[in-house]
């Protein structure tokens, strides 16, 4: 036996020790890790000795579970800073209008801190979303930085949730599915497990 093979064998028999009905679980949680993600977490159900289709499916489950959170709350972060910021402006129409405040009072109601410069990760999804839109940088985004990360951005540049849930969905069907058949062909056809 191979080192691999002991390696996988060893991990499957202590996957063996949790009860069966809840390893599918254990990898959903696994998916709705950022960096893990549905990719990952399919890959450790399938090396755990999951079925490969309830692996990928309890993987994928747990990472748009998560996203879906992520883009809910993003939403409503994005619609809070929204409101807050008309509110700041009708505040500086306002006192321009009265004439109550002095031209550097006002400036301090507006006053915002200075960003840092965005990662390079960051800076390369901008590219995409620029070069291909939603559906592209969605689908090419978790090779730059996680779905999470990629559906916050979306939500709080101001795409409409639906439309980002909708290629979020596509992008982690499509790079689990391809995880999950790469895992499954390298463990039966090369490691012979």
């Amino acid at each position: 036996m191979t080192p691999i093979q002991e390696l996988v064998r060893d991990f499957q028999d202590l996957v063996a020790q949790v009860p069966e009905f809840l390893q599918p679980f254990i990898v959903m949680l696994a998916g709705t890790v950022p960096f893990i993600e549905g990719e990952l977490a399919a890959m450790i159900g399938i090396v755990g000795g999951l079925h490969p289709i309830v692996a990928a499916i309890a993987a994928a489950a747990g990472n748009f579970l998560c996203v879906t959170l992520v883009v809910l709350l993003t939403s409503r972060a994005r619609q809070s800073v929204v409101n807050l910021t008309r509110t700041r402006v009708a505040a500086r129409a306002h006192a321009r209008v009265a004439g109550g405040l002095r031209d550097d009072a006002l400036d301090e109601i507006g006053e915002a801190a200075p960003a840092k410069p965005p990662s390079k990760g960051r800076q390369r999804f901008a590219k995409w979303l620029v070069r291909f839109g939603v559906p592209g940088a969605s689908i090419l985004g978790p090779l730059a930085i996680p779905t999470q990360f990629t559906s916050a951005i979306l939500v709080a540049g101001g795409t409409p949730r639906g439309w980002v849930l909708l290629w979020q969905g596509v992008a982690i069907v499509i790079w689990t599915t391809v995880t999950t058949v790469s895992i499954w062909v390298a463990l039966t056809f090369v490691v012979g497990v």
